[in-house]
């Protein structure tokens, strides 16, 4: 994803503090390479963490990656319904709206 194509709060953020933004992408490149999983898995998993953490902004990313990943909307559906029984219905339900707009925004 180009600097462009990011969220301006990211992108306003990233200008501010460059150098924070860059440890975080740094963090998020070694915890990445640092195991087996693709990156469709990778972030579906990270859809799950945002549905428990209540993260919109995030989830909304992961969606995006994931689509970029191969991932599919009924793929995308399931992670979020795996969460229900873990952190939720209200955070389920809450995420499957996130995980719909960002479908529609694709």
């Amino acid at each position: 994803m180009s600097y462009e194509d990011r969220p301006r709060t990211f992108r306003d953020l990233a200008d501010r503090f460059p150098d924070v933004v860059r440890a975080h992408e740094e963090l998020g490149k070694a915890t990445e390479a640092a195991g087996p999983l693709d990156d469709k898995t990778r972030s579906l998993v990270k859809l799950g963490i945002c549905l428990g953490a209540g993260l919109e902004s995030a989830a909304k990313s992961h969606v995006r990656r994931a689509l970029d990943a191969g991932a599919t909307r009924e793929e995308l559906e399931h992670a979020t319904l795996l969460g229900i029984g873990t952190a939720g219905f209200s955070r389920g339900v809450m995420t499957w709206v996130w995980v719909n707009e960002a479908l529609d925004e694709a």
